[in-house]
């Protein structure tokens, strides 16, 4: 096995280094064995992975990172959702739950989802951090303790509440309806730098205008010495007495997808961050960390569907900034749980989230898709769900729980109520049956011939949560609450698998605040592992 100490030994070895971030991709490991040393493993390079990368970077530690998906630069991002899908995203795009009809999004890139997601940048509600408190013993996990990490955070990463004219005519109708109603309805924050308006979010930004993790803390950490290999799929995290001290991994090449290294990188602590579906398997696959038996269980994902109005006059979803407002009037669970965000995609994706029927009415649907206005809804979901492995696949077993179900219809409801009281003519339903209302009157009879079954409604979900759940207890929780693993030493975990519920709104802020507060435990509290 070749021992290499830092990545410009393997860089200078390669002859397929290319400008841009020093990314080690599969194309430049000529090794078919590789060994590497370091005071801290990272495994995956989205939100909570760079964050950690950077903060124990600077702090001049010896840092790897290992990322299981491709390095794509911008500059390669083209646009093109349906491109973009097969290119960035886990699976291709087709990451399901085991029945089928919910489609899990997350990106597998240098960068994460961070490099896929819309900019919407909420700290984690006060209510739930309460929850957190008082049902899962998280007692010094306080709004108090977290805001220094969010005001730093917000900073570096330019997040702003949008201007007027980063609200689009989509969101205007959403803010117009609510508040005629009376309704709560706030410009959404985002983490995004002179925003290009282009609405492609979902699809990267080619501008480098949203700052991901592929633009900021990744560049950062690089600076600071950290090293980073893409195509690099970690297998197992190997122990000794008790305590993690490296990972086994496996090189891919980028283009023909075989492999060509086996790695193992020694380390003093081993920081899992591969995201909740993904953190979860790798712990499977090591045996590591389930005397709770909670390894893999409380998969929360917040399910979200998208409802359209149709009004007389264009709306151009497409045209602006992708995320403009939200109503907030029904977010804490008392009064409903559920946030609607003014937001869509172009005609196909419109398309695809409501059923349109097919031959003359597709066709007229599409026809007048400039004048539709749509929102997605995000519920407080119960952790229903479970990550496991059968027969060493992967499996997501997830259905919209009884108790979530109301949230779902009523927030179906409060959108359809707002589209009609800002003119629209039709709201088109996210279910599979293909169903729309034509007037207010119409929504609860409608609505109530709606079922909580498999294949009822258009779901897709970008939030995956709580698989390695965080608490007090370790007979009902996997970390800690300084983020180590309640039985191994040295392993630490920084991403959303950690929350011990649902958050409700979009999870990438809370991810980076919880990732670099547990930095700073490392470098405080458990600076001795470094030794």
């Amino acid at each position: 096995m070749t021992k290499i100490n830092n990545q410009q030994t393997i860089l200078k070895q390669s002859q397929s280094a290319k400008p841009g971030l020093s990314v080690i991709t599969g194309a430049d490991v000529k090794q078919t064995e590789l060994e590497l040393e370091a005071d801290a493993v990272i495994i995956g390079s989205g939100a909570g992975g760079a964050v950690m990368a950077f903060e124990l970077a600077a702090a001049g530690k010896r840092v790897v990172i290992l990322e299981a998906g491709a390095y794509v630069p911008s500059e390669q991002f083209n646009e093109q959702l349906p491109d973009m899908i097969e290119t960035l995203y886990a699976g291709h795009g087709a990451q399901t739950n085991i029945q089928g009809d919910l489609a899990i999004l997350q990106g597998q890139c240098v960068g994460g989802s961070t490099v896929v997601n819309g900019c919407v940048a909420f700290r984690v509600p006060d209510f739930i951090l309460q929850e957190w408190s008082r049902d899962h013993g998280l007692t010094d996990i306080t709004p108090e303790l977290l805001e220094p990490y969010f005001d730093k955070i917000e900073k570096r990463l330019s997040v702003h509440e949008n201007f007027p004219h980063e609200i689009n005519a989509n969101s205007r109708k959403l803010a117009d309806g609510a508040n005629k109603l009376g309704w709560s309805v706030k410009p959404l924050k985002r983490n995004v730098k002179d925003c290009g308006l282009t609405g492609h979010c979902l699809a990267g930004c080619k501008t480098d205008r949203k700052q991901s993790m592929l633009v900021t803390y990744l560049p950062w950490a690089l600076e600071k010495g950290a090293t980073l290999m893409s195509n690099t799929r970690v297998t197992q995290i190997t122990t000794e007495s008790g305590e993690a001290n490296g990972v086994v991994a496996e090189t891919h090449h980028p283009e023909t997808g075989e492999k060509v290294s086996d790695v193992r990188v020694k380390a003093k602590v081993v920081v899992l961050a591969a995201g909740a579906i993904q953190s979860p398997i790798v712990m499977m696959q090591s045996g590591l960390g389930n005397r709770s038996g909670m390894v893999g269980k409380n998969f929360a994902c917040h399910p979200s569907i998208m409802i359209a109005g149709e009004f007389d006059k264009p709306v151009h979803i497409w045209r602006g900034a992708m995320l403009g407002v939200y109503v907030d009037e029904f977010e804490h669970p008392d009064k409903g749980g559920f946030v609607l965000e003014g937001g869509g995609a172009g005609p196909l994706e419109i398309s695809a989230a409501v059923d349109v029927g097919a031959g003359d009415a597709y066709v007229d649907f599409i026809n007048k898709a400039k004048n539709l206005a749509s929102c997605v809804s995000l519920i407080h979901d119960h952790n229903v769900g479970e990550v496991r492995l059968e027969d060493g696949k992967k499996v997501i077993d997830y259905q919209l729980s009884d108790k979530d179900f109301p949230s779902m219809i009523a927030a179906i409801k409060a959108a359809a109520q707002i589209y009609f009281a800002a003119g629209a003519k039709r709201v088109y339903l996210p279910t599979v049956q293909s169903l729309w209302v034509d007037s207010e009157d119409q929504i609860d009879e409608v609505l109530a011939t709606v079922k909580n079954e498999p294949f009822t409604f258009r779901m897709v979900s970008y939030h995956p949560q709580g698989t390695l759940r965080m608490g007090a207890k370790k007979e009902s929780s996997v970390v800690s609450s300084k983020g180590e693993v309640h039985d191994v030493k040295r392993l630490f975990v920084a991403d959303a698998s950690l929350f011990p519920t649902s958050i409700l709104v979009n999870p990438q802020m809370s991810v980076y605040a919880m990732s670099s507060y547990i930095a700073d435990n490392l470098l405080g509290e458990f600076s001795e592992y470094f030794s």
